[in-house]
């Protein structure tokens, strides 16, 4: 029977959206609640840490159980835990632990959950080729990107909400209702097309005369060495294929070097045009509502017919943007640039995702986009090490220059290489 891979990629996405709702939900209320009650740097930065650290450390392996396993399996289980996670806190929270002796509990929910995302996102990166036709893959991001962007502008309201008059534990119990919706859609509606794992090839030896060497094949590592070896093999095909090293490589230095842009700009509109909240929510939402319309811009249109050209285009426009924010005489025009900003980041997401979706090889899907999706969650965070304590000795204004004129700089080696060309250029499914 032929699947509807419209209907198919809306439940998974519908599905994806509930659950990403509820986690989103729960990450603005743990930040804040500890934020509140503890007053506390010190805790803050263990919570930011715990959020992420994690999820570096899992996602190379997350990445070899995407490609030897059951992808739409991997992602439920990965959801189920965190939901599980919520659930043992909300209890607990119900039972009598107070906030103040709660610390201990809630930094071990937030080092749990980023396991669970770190095991998710590669996943979810590797099961929408299986279910999305390769040259509908651009528009597909796009709208997921959309979507994410509207779940990121509404939790933070839901949540501010809930937490002004129900208890914690209550926000917690959401989370575990969405997740459990969204398990339900995907586990039950989403119909998934057979791909080759890893797993598959392992059981069936006889294929292997004609893809390795019979000496590599008899080589084969033992079960107990099976994870390193696939890790192995996948950091071997990211080195092989120059354009996945590259393409990698210039999205670390995209980010960290995006990092003021996106991470110093509250604390540039407080120093430059007043600390007032509202213009702090404003910047929030005005990037948020920039984001989802790109999503939806890039949805629609489908970039260049050379994936790196639409990269190319994002890379400079960004830059030219950031280095605007530096420069901006008054807070409407440096509204206005964080607007266009959240609409061109899109057309650089979508594309470096697809770019990688559609030409490396389904066994090793998995594999590489942990690794990428390892570089994605680490580089901002690592630009802040090195450019907030940079915002204390110069000015914001004068890092968000020098690091968009890099920025916008990026887009040349992305136009000059050969090899990123010819991989942007490669038709859907090679």
């Amino acid at each position: 029977m032929e699947i509807n891979w419209k209907k198919n990629t809306a439940l998974f996405l519908i599905g994806q959206a509930l659950s990403f709702f509820g986690t989103m939900v729960v990450q603005y209320a743990l930040v804040w609640h500890i934020t509140l009650e503890s007053w506390s740097g010190t805790m803050i930065t263990l919570f930011t840490v715990a959020g992420f650290l994690p999820m570096f450390f899992i996602s190379p392996f997350a990445g070899v159980w995407a490609d030897r396993f059951n992808r739409k399996y991997v992602i439920n289980i990965a959801d189920g835990s965190i939901a599980f996670v919520s659930l043992i806190v909300a209890v607990c929270l119900m039972a009598g632990i107070k906030s103040t002796e709660s610390y201990g509990l809630l930094l071990l929910c937030a080092l749990m959950r980023s396991l669970g995302q770190g095991v998710q996102m590669p996943a979810v990166g590797a099961f929408l080729p299986q279910i999305v036709p390769p040259d509908q893959l651009t528009r597909i991001n796009g709208f997921q990107g959309s979507i994410q962007s509207l779940v990121t502008l509404s939790a933070p309201m839901v949540s501010g909400a809930l937490m002004t008059f129900a208890p914690l534990q209550t926000l917690f119990f959401l989370d575990v209702v969405t997740a459990a919706i969204g398990i339900s859609i995907v586990l039950f509606w989403v119909k998934v097309p057979p791909v080759t794992l890893v797993s598959d090839i392992d059981q069936a030896p006889e294929a292997r005369p004609e893809q390795v060497p019979e000496t590599q094949a008899e080589q084969a590592p033992p079960k107990g060495a099976a994870y390193f070896h696939d890790l192995k093999e996948g950091l071997r095909y990211i080195r092989k294929h120059g354009y996945v090293l590259r393409m990698i490589v210039l999205s670390a230095v995209f980010l960290f070097f995006f990092a003021p842009a996106a991470l110093l700009t509250p604390l540039q509109v407080t120093r430059n045009f007043g600390s007032d909240v509202w213009r702090l929510s404003a910047i929030e939402i005005t990037f948020s509502v920039g984001m989802m319309l790109g999503g939806i811009f890039i949805g629609v249109w489908g970039g260049f017919k050379n994936r790196i050209y639409t990269m190319a285009l994002s890379c400079a426009l960004c830059g030219i943007l950031a280095a605007g924010l530096g420069i901006a005489p008054n807070f409407w025009l440096y509204l206005a640039i964080m607007a266009v900003m959240g609409v061109l980041l899109p057309l650089w997401n979508a594309p470096s995702m697809v770019l990688l979706q559609t030409t490396v090889e389904p066994a090793f899907m998995g594999r590489v986009l942990s690794v990428f999706t390892m570089v994605s969650s680490t580089m901002m965070p690592l630009g802040m090490v090195v450019f907030g304590p940079a915002a204390d000795i110069v000015s914001i204004d004068t890092l968000l220059i020098g690091t968009g004129i890099v920025v916008t700089l990026l887009a040349i080696p992305l136009v000059t290489s050969k090899t990123m060309r010819k991989a942007g250029a490669a038709p859907a499914g090679n």
